[in-house]
Formats: structure tokens, sequence, C-alpha cells
């Protein structure tokens, strides 16, 4: 959670006064616009960020409503986020401060003023205000239903009394997963990781604005009363953004474990490969009941990190050839169905080699295990 300015308390205690008489009135020359900021190399900023911007000279305002801040100092915060029910809040930045923090970061801003009316604008920065200064500053986190873009979409149409933003401007032939893969490029187990561990609704067409360029986009292409909703979008700061390397966060290192796993060919390295699968397998059936996030549920990908590989492990340990047999052409066939369900699908080529480590390995199990049919002289 950022920190406030000493700018910033007095905005507030300026906010807070007001909130018990009249609204603060917005000049004519007040403008009221989005920030759209770039991509990261923090997993908090792979996706970039939205903000609104308030500002009016004539009242020396210059403020941003920040809908993405947290407490790390939340009891149990990683369980919190891993049920999803972290609760995110707005907070008010000075524009000054919250230019330089980009600035720092290296990370693109850019602006789209909002062409509303003077009186639609007053009702947004009451709005704003009025959130900042009540429990409702408060929300329950969820990755793509509700996040920082969302819920400025959700405050916009809110004063409008009118769903002028609702379904996003082009790509909605994309599914979820498919918007959200390139945003990693950069990030090999980060991205391997959200391939993996995120179920079905991440399959679904991907119609909603919850990315903040798919809303930066989608401004520029929306009509209200006639004219044009918002601006052309102008750059305030522009870096390139910077891909990072890493000696083992890449496709070189995934591909030489794996092989690793194939070539050497050793009945406790298949063991433990399979274990590692089978506690991937655990984890994400437990977690698809545990968590509220949907993106979670209904996750096909434990077809290949199957829970019941462990007992496919234990039947190997104590030597019940037999069992060990059933549960490795079982875990064949189910590989074969993910294989089939998943060929469409753009995480297809990433999951690739560990379904060929799999499929080998499970080979090599089978036929350890196979009954020898005695050969009669």
């Amino acid at each position: 959670m950022r920190s406030f300015t000493f700018l910033q308390i007095l905005f507030l205690l300026l906010l807070f006064n007001f909130s018990f008489g009249q609204n603060l009135p917005l000049s004519k020359d007040a403008r009221i616009s989005v920030l759209t900021c770039g991509l990261g190399n923090e997993s908090y900023s792979f996706f970039g960020h939205t903000a609104i911007r308030v500002a009016d000279p004539a009242n020396n305002i210059d403020v941003v409503y920040n809908y993405g801040a947290f407490d790390f100092r939340t009891p149990n915060f990683v369980a919190k986020f891993a049920k999803g029910d972290l609760q995110y809040f707005v907070i008010a930045h000075s524009y000054a401060d919250f230019i330089n923090e980009y600035n720092y970061e290296r990370r693109s801003v850019y602006e789209q003023d909002l062409l509303i009316p003077q009186d639609t604008k007053q009702k947004l920065f009451d709005n704003l205000n009025t959130t900042l200064l009540s429990e409702d500053r408060y929300y329950t986190y969820k990755f793509i239903d509700k996040n920082c873009t969302s819920m400025v979409v959700d405050i916009i149409n809110k004063s409008l009394n009118n769903n002028v933003i609702i379904t996003k401007k082009g790509d909605i032939d994309k599914t979820y997963r498919s918007i959200l893969f390139p945003y990693f490029d950069g990030h090999f187990y980060e991205k391997l990781g959200t391939s993996i561990i995120f179920g079905m609704k991440v399959d679904e067409l991907g119609t909603k604005i919850f990315l903040p360029f798919e809303l930066k986009n989608s401004l520029e292409k929306t009509i209200f009363q006639g004219h044009s909703f918002a601006s052309k979008s102008k750059t305030i700061l522009y870096f390139e953004k910077e891909t990072p390397s890493s000696w083992w966060n890449n496709l070189y290192s995934y591909i030489i474990l794996l092989g690793f796993v194939i070539f050497i060919n050793k009945r406790f390295l298949d063991k433990f490969y399979l274990f590692i699968l089978s506690l991937m397998g655990i984890f994400f059936f437990s977690v698809g009941f545990y968590s509220y996030h949907q993106e979670l549920a209904l996750n096909y990908n434990i077809l290949l990190f199957s829970p019941f590989l462990l007992l496919l492990i234990i039947f190997s340990a104590i030597n019940n050839k037999r069992w060990s047999y059933k549960f490795a052409i079982l875990h064949l066939i189910l590989l074969v169905v993910y294989t089939l369900f998943i060929i469409n699908k753009v995480h297809f080529f990433i999951v690739l080699p560990m379904i060929v480590t799999s499929g080998v390995v499970l080979v090599r199990v089978a036929i350890r295990n196979k009954k020898r049919i005695p050969t009669i002289i």
C-alpha cells in the first residue's frame, strides 16, 4: 500500500470538510480523464493500471483516484488473496506523485479526457469523493470481474446513469486466456503457471473490459450523446517496455529439466516427477473448491496433473504390479483426452513438453509393471 503524502492528507481533509457541507464545485475549466499506465515486470504490474485524474486549476486540484491499492500487512494476506476475499480499496494521490512514481518505474502513462457535460463531471467528482470517504472504498478483488479497470468503468457508468461503457470494442472473438497470454512474454514460468492453474472460465470469450489497455482502446471508440466519449489518447510518459532476461526463467531451462527426466530413465526420477505432478493436482483440486476466484474452478488441467498419480506411486512403492499397470494405463488415457481437449487452445504448445514427458514416463511405468507372459518351450 502506498503511503500518503502531506499534500494527499491536506486534500483528504478538504474533502472531509466538504462532505459535511456542500460538495466542492468544479470550475468550468475542470478536466476529468482516464489514465492508462504501461506494463511492468512485477507480477502486480504485468497488465498495466487504470486510474482517474481530476484536474481543476481554478481550485488548485490535480488528483488521481486509484482503485488498485491493497495492504500487505493484512493478516493472512496470501491465504486471503488465494481464497479471493482480499480487500482492495481506492486511494487518492497528487498527480505529481503519481507521475513521479511511474517515471521512476519507467512505465508509460497515457491520458484520455472524458468529453462529458459540466454537470456530469461534477457528479463523477462527487461520487469519487463519496466513495473515497466511505466504506464503499473497499471492494473484493476479482481477477476478471472486479479490478482497478472494472471499478473505473463502474464509477463512470454510475455517474452517467447509463451503461455507456459496457463491452469492449474489438477482439471480442478472443478468449480471456488468449488475451492474457501475451502479457507474460519474458516471464516464462509465470506464463506456464497461469496456463495450468486457470480453469474453464478463462476459455470464455473475453467480452468484458477487464484490462487497462482494453479500456483505453474502447474509450476511443465509444460514442456518447452523438459524439466521442473520450479524446484521443495523449502520451504523458513513454518508455519502451524492457523484457527481462533470466538464465533460468525461460523455455530452455524448462526443456532441459523435462529432457533430463526423459533421458536419464531412472525409476526414482520417474516417481519423483509423478509425485510433483500429483501434488500440483491436489493443489489445483483443493484451490478450485476453496477459492472464490471463478478463474480457478473447473480446471481441466487436472487431467495432466492428476491427484491419483499419488496412488500410482504408492502401488509402485509396494511393488503391486497389477494396480501400478492399471493406473499407468488409466493416466495414459487421461493424457490422450487432455491433449485432444487443449489442442486448439493457446496454451497447448507451452504444456506440450509436459504432455510428452508424462507420456514417456507413464509408458515406462506400464512396461515395468506389465505381467509377463511365460514362454513355453
